[in-house]
């Protein structure tokens, strides 16, 4: 199911605006040379409006997004112009997904994996990525962390960001299931067009599965990836109980 509708899809990049995304995408180039110093294609998976695909281009990687909100892809597709080689984008679930190709790298960021909420998806989502990765592959990766999330509470935030054109305001509202180890994120979005003085009101709901350690190793050792690295999101520290966002790196075995 798409969970990013049009409006939140118009305004995602104001939403995160303040997002140091340069600062990530060096954080995941250095990931990636520690471990393939050649690598030279990444799938990104859940790629959004495409600016980590779009800044890991920039970087020599030929890269292809993928994403399953049709919206997200039209602003992803306008950075593509005049770099075609090295840049593409395409509509898919990531369970479907079948490109009849294999990359260096698959990354899947911003809590992508965090949206396949049953196991049936999240498996199925590991099996594609390492049906499309070369052998000795590496699946980057980042989530909600489930021994964070269970000791600091999420709770309700609001985010206010405008510019020339609009002012938007975002309340996150959360609800946590420790039965399923999913929070619902009620989402109420309220943007306001300054030139044409209208408020138009958007609701949005978005399921997000927080993992644990023992769950995932199990996953990967089933679909065939060994574990290299976990650390605290942008950091090279182990997670603890603090980090609610964690990055791992699987290695594609043979």
């Amino acid at each position: 199911m798409d969970q990013f509708g049009d409006i939140y899809s118009q305004y995602y990049d104001l939403l995160y605006s303040d997002k140091d995304y340069d600062a990530e995408v060096d954080y995941i180039d250095t990931l990636i040379r520690k471990n393939i110093n050649e690598a030279k294609t990444i799938l990104d998976m859940g790629c959004g409006t495409g600016i980590h695909a779009d800044l890991l281009s920039r970087k020599g990687y030929s890269v292809h997004g993928i994403d399953l909100s049709k919206e997200m892809l039209k602003v992803a597709n306008q950075k593509v112009k005049g770099r075609e080689e090295r840049l593409k984008f395409s509509h898919s679930n990531i369970q479907d997904l079948n490109l009849n190709t294999k990359f260096d790298i698959v990354v899947s960021l911003f809590h992508v994996m965090s949206y396949q909420n049953s196991n049936k998806d999240l498996i199925n989502a590991f099996q594609v990525v390492k049906n499309h990765l070369n052998d000795g592959g590496l699946f980057i990766f980042d989530f909600w962390y489930g021994p964070a999330v269970l000791t600091d509470l999420p709770v309700t935030r609001v985010k206010r960001l405008e510019n020339d054109d609009i002012k938007v305001t975002r309340v996150a509202e959360p609800k946590l299931n420790s039965q399923t180890n999913i929070t619902e994120v009620n989402f109420d979005v309220f943007i306001e067009d300054k030139n044409k003085k209208v408020l138009i009101e958007k609701k949005e709901t978005h399921n997000m599965r927080y993992f644990f350690d023992k769950e995932l190793e199990h996953i990967c050792k089933e679909i065939g990836f060994e574990i290299n690295k976990k650390y605290k999101w942008m950091t090279s520290k182990s997670p603890d109980f603090k980090s609610w966002n964690v990055v791992w790196i699987a290695k594609s075995s043979m």
